[in-house]
This record gives structure tokens, C-alpha cells and sequence, in this order.
């Protein structure tokens, strides 16, 4: 596994708030995976469950409005793959 390189990048989810509101996070993840697919163009997306849980953190309702991750991306047999992990730190201020 060869690493391809890595980047930190905040991602908007203000348009999660034009979908209904029964569809507003789901619509957050499908944000996600568009904006990694278009800046670092990979064959794979794959989220971690803990950005998963920082989008659903609020409920469907009311996705952040942004969020910071770090994607790495690898080379796996010759398929691009990024990683979207959440960046360390940034989770903790709920207050």
C-alpha cells in the first residue's frame, strides 16, 4: 500500500439545508463523498463512522453546517482510494 498524500480540508454542508427536513443528514453524507470524489479524485470513498456520527451528532434535522476532515488517500492494486476521518480535536467543542 503506497500512500498517495493526505489533506485537511472543510467541507460545506449548507446545502444538506435544502433538502427536507427528514433528509438533511443523509443528505450531509452524500455531500461528503461528492466533495472528497470531486477534490481529490478517487475510484473509492469510504467515511469513517465517527464523521458519520459528527453528522448525525444532531439528528437527521439539523446537520453541522460544516465540517473539518482529513482525507488520506492510498494507492490499493492500482485503485485510488480516500479515507474521510474526522481531524483530531475538532469534535470536542459542543459547548
Amino acid at each position: 500500500m503506497a500512500m498517495a498524500g493526505e489533506g485537511i480540508y472543510t467541507i460545506p454542508l449548507r446545502d444538506a439545508y435544502r433538502a427536507p427536513w427528514t433528509k438533511r443528514a443523509k443528505v450531509a453524507v452524500r455531500l461528503v463523498r461528492e466533495f472528497v470524489a470531486r477534490h481529490v479524485k478517487p475510484d473509492i470513498v469510504k467515511i469513517d463512522p465517527e464523521v458519520n456520527e459528527l453528522i448525525w451528532s444532531r439528528g437527521i434535522k439539523r446537520p453541522p453546517r460544516r465540517i473539518r476532515v482529513k482525507v488520506v488517500v492510498r494507492e490499493e492494486e492500482g485503485v485510488r482510494v480516500a479515507e474521510v476521518k474526522p481531524v483530531e480535536g475538532e469534535g470536542e467543542r459542543e459547548a
